[in-house]
């Protein structure tokens, strides 16, 4: 028990450090929206991809 408390203290402490040696504390960004090649074959995040959808029903409702 002793020795995963150690381990777990001694994995934070690196993570900490290294986001302090980085200089960027936010972290890293695991967004869909954020990846290159995500963006390249046009796949965005749920929320985007919904309200291209709304906003092409509304539009299809004002023709009609």
């Amino acid at each position: 028990m002793l020795i995963t408390a150690a381990f777990l203290a001694i994995a934070v402490f690196l993570l900490a450090l290294k986001l302090l040696v980085k200089g960027d504390a936010r972290g890293p960004m695991t967004h869909i929206g954020a990846s290159k090649a995500m963006r390249e074959r046009g796949i965005h995040c749920v929320e985007s991809m919904d309200a291209i959808e709304r906003h092409q029903l509304q539009n299809r409702k004002k023709i009609l």
